[in-house]
């Protein structure tokens, strides 16, 4: 059985649905910045926590 989503995790993830379609409705230079924007930050997002995990500033 598959676990249950929280309120939040749920908004956020039809904020960033929402987000996607409006960025789709103008077109595909729109989506792909949105695209890419996001992709970015999930790598130096991911780069930060290791740098905080690595000096125990992190789980």
């Amino acid at each position: 059985m598959a676990r249950r989503r929280s309120l939040r995790s749920e908004l956020y993830r039809d904020a960033r649905l929402l987000g996607d379609l409006q960025a789709a409705s103008h077109g595909p230079g729109a989506y792909a910045t949105r695209y890419v924007r996001r992709k970015v930050y999930a790598r130096t997002n991911t780069f930060t926590h290791s740098i905080l995990r690595s000096i125990n500033l992190s789980k």
